[in-house]
């Protein structure tokens, strides 16, 4: 197992009084190790290899399912030879509407006791999700293979800022790393203070890693390069819980000099993809997770095609979630240079609503190119709406009136990256606060395809 940056090797914690090395790390961290050790290894089977072993995993699933869980009695197959893709697609309404149906009547005593895990809403439709104590392991394993990819020095600070944790200090990042690997302090602020005052504790605590949301990235990365703070000592900076905009990487590389890392997960189905220490797009978790981009047909789709993001959550065996629909929007890419067989996704979208759609139904992402926005005025923050087929209101917070020139110059910017036939109508903010789980979207769309 290799180390992290320049050499450092990790220092493993030992549960067994009188011996500090090797380690022997308590029961769950022995069980993470465990897995580690095996994830390590699998990452360099080729692609058919670990389908294989996929479907070794899919059979006792399917199983389990068809058997204790009432919701896939009729919906699983029990022929031989129907696989996966004859299990019809799970939606999130479905999801919401058969919460006890979905349960097993007999999840495995061995997976540990369950948890009760619910979503944060933000599109206004929240879900409930029963998983059990197998599937935290795997969890904390697949984030010790991201540090390990992106060969972090865990002893050093790292700073998160993000809803749903209590401000201040801890010995250690989190547990992930808990009674397994030693670590440095990690410091805790939450989304609700300004960007000025996240980048003055930011200065005051000089972390080498940075986790966040991408919004905060960017809005924090503008500031910096109009205060000129460089953030000295940051090594890295990791995206959580929004699609990541390739601008924001150009960003935080122009701010602090800094990478940016990125992972794509859901409170559901834990992590999904990981991003590719040689790339910048992202490795699925196969050892974890079974992964369909389909098409509106429900077709497989191909390399550099976009489609719906389904899941199956391959060792919750307490709420079986098989052909799970996120809601969100992928792009399929080809296998990847760096020797990894697990399979690529080239971009993550996100949802529907963050989909700009025309009258004729096609559907594009708009990336409205903010990061050169100052150089025309001086805008704090942005947001667009879709409010019709023709209609698109950009919500402005700026530190000074706009002159007439400064928001005609503006609103050709943002068309330049709109379909023809679109508007602009600008709607001044004093702040544009974020979701309740703390989340922000630059753009969504109140218009459904088809309407009128």
């Amino acid at each position: 197992m290799s180390g992290p940056a320049q050499g450092a090797d990790w220092r493993f914690l030992s549960a067994l009084p009188g011996l500090a090395w090797p380690a022997l790390p308590a029961g769950a961290g022995q069980a993470v190790l465990a897995i580690l050790q095996q994830l390590q290894a699998t990452q360099w089977l080729p692609a058919e290899r670990l389908r294989a072993l996929q479907e070794t995993q899919l059979a006792l699933l399917l199983a389990h399912a068809r058997a204790s869980a009432p919701y896939y009695r009729e919906r699983i197959p029990g022929r031989p030879g129907e696989g996966l893709e004859t299990v019809p697609v799970l939606t999130r309404r479905a999801l919401q509407e058969n919460f006890e149906a979905l349960q097993s009547a007999r999840p495995p005593p061995e997976h540990g006791p369950t948890l009760e895990s619910r979503t944060s809403g933000a599109t206004g439709a929240p879900v409930r999700v029963v998983r059990t104590a197998l599937t935290q392991l795997l969890w904390r394993a697949l984030t010790l293979r991201d540090h390990l990819w992106h060969r972090r020095d865990l002893a050093g600070k790292l700073a998160v800022i993000r809803q749903g944790i209590k401000p201040g200090t801890a010995r250690s990042w989190g547990p992930a790393t808990e009674d397994v690997v030693e670590t440095g302090p990690c410091a805790m602020l939450t989304p609700a203070s300004s960007i000025a005052e996240q980048l003055d504790w930011l200065e005051r605590e000089r972390p080498e890693y940075l986790l966040t949301y991408p919004s905060s990235l960017a809005e924090l990365a503008r500031l910096s390069l109009q205060r000129g703070a460089r953030l000295r000592g940051l090594r890295e900076a990791r995206a959580i819980g929004e699609a990541l905009a390739p601008e924001t990487r150009q960003l935080c590389r122009d701010a602090w000099g800094v990478p940016v890392s990125d992972f794509y997960s859901a409170q559901e189905a834990g992590y999904i993809a990981l991003q590719c220490p040689r790339h910048e797009h992202y490795h699925v978790q196969s050892e974890s997770v079974r992964v369909e981009i389909l098409d509106e047909a429900d077709r497989p789709c191909a390399p550099g095609q976009v489609g719906r993001v389904v899941v199956t959550d391959l060792h919750n065996f307490a709420m079986p979630l098989i052909r799970y629909e996120l809601g969100d929007y992928a792009e399929a890419g080809e296998p990847c240079g760096c020797g990894r067989g697990l399979p690529v996704l080239r971009r993550i979208l996100g949802r529907v609503r963050n989909t700009l759609v025309t009258a004729d139904g096609t559907r594009y992402w708009p990336s409205f190119g903010v990061r050169g926005v100052l150089e025309i005025a001086p805008v704090q923050q942005a947001q667009f709406v879709q409010k019709s087929f023709d209609l698109i209101e950009a919500r402005i917070v700026v530190s000074a009136p706009l002159t007439q020139e400064q928001e005609k110059r503006l609103g050709e910017r943002f068309l330049s990256r709109l379909p023809p036939g679109f508007r602009i109508e600008f709607v001044y903010r004093d702040a544009i606060p974020r979701s309740a789980g703390g989340k922000f979207e630059d753009f969504y769309s109140e218009v459904s395809a088809g309407s009128r």
